[in-house]
Formats: structure tokens, sequence, C-alpha cells
């Protein structure tokens, strides 16, 4: 009839944090154990590689409900923003961003040793990719393809001046002050 195969082990090695995180939320309630959450978080994944959903998606991060949406929507949104105000528009975003990530991750934004943790929050919600080298961020695979709107955005968020000095992504900008 039916031919047994061999099931394939594998070990994960956690560091203590996440194992820490795991355990917690298996202790809450929140799952059933590690393999069910394994086995959810490769749903999860998997789900979130199909093309065309068969239901409305809903995700929180924090206290922000993060809605998947089509990077040209917000490209020919901002094409209806006149130019002058693209940099006011990234700025009251980076104050909406400011708000809820201090609020969620319980930090001071502008402090710069927070940051870190500031641009990996950004990344998981789709910003992009932040990097911080001596006087200079790099922003690279942005969602927005709009400088000006990027550096409102970083410059209200981490409490900074920016200049821009590469106009297409990757972005690069000047910490002036």
């Amino acid at each position: 009839m039916f031919k047994e195969r061999p099931v394939k082990r594998t070990t994960i090695i956690l560091d203590e944090e996440e194992r820490r995180f795991i355990d917690s939320l298996i202790k809450e309630g929140k799952e059933p154990g590690i393999k069910p959450l394994i086995s959810k978080m490769l749903d999860v994944y998997r789900s979130m590689m199909i093309y065309d959903w068969k239901f409305p998606g809903e995700y929180y991060s924090g206290i922000s409900r993060v809605a998947f949406v089509n990077v040209e929507f917000i490209d020919t949104l901002l094409q209806f923003v006149p130019k002058e105000k693209w940099r006011e528009v990234g700025q009251k975003i980076g104050e909406v961003a400011k708000i809820s990530f201090e609020a969620t991750l319980g930090l001071q934004i502008t402090d710069r040793d927070k940051w870190p943790e500031v641009f990996k929050r950004l990344r998981i919600q789709g910003f992009g990719d932040f990097y911080l080298r001596d006087k200079y961020l790099i922003l690279k695979a942005p969602f927005i393809s709009n400088h000006e709107v990027f550096a409102g955005l970083l410059e209200k968020l981490l409490g900074v001046r920016l200049e821009a000095k590469t106009i297409t992504p990757p972005f690069i900008f000047e910490i002036v002050g």
C-alpha cells in the first residue's frame, strides 16, 4: 500500500533570547509547542510568497496595523503630492512611525545606540535595509522610491537632519545635524 518514508530530522540551534521568546509563547498558551510554532512560521513564509491571497491579510507590528500594499500604489499616490511637499509628507510619516515605535519598542529612538533596533523594525515592516556607516545612512531596497519622502521620514523618526547624496536607490543620506 503506502511506503513509509523515513522522517528527516533537523536540529535548530537557537540563541538564548530566541529560546526564551519561544518558551514564553508556549508558557502563555499562545503556541502549543515548538514544532507547531515552526510549522506555523513556515506556513506564514509560504503564504507571504503566494501571488493571489484568497482572503484579506491583516498583520500588526506593535500598535500599528500593517497592510500589504503594492509599491506602485504608493508611487502613484506620491505623484499627486506637489514636489515641494514631499519632505513634509515624509516628516509626517516619520512622526507617526516615531510614536508607534517608541510605544511599541519602549525606546528613545533619537538615541543612536538604539538605531539598530529601529532599523530592524523598519526592515521587518518592509521599509528596506538600513546601514549606518560613520556619518552616512544607507538604505537599500526602499519601498518608497522617492528620496525626499524618505529623507523627511528618517529625519523626523531619528531626530536628525539629512542631506541626500543619491536620488535613486540605494539611497545614501549624510547625517548633517
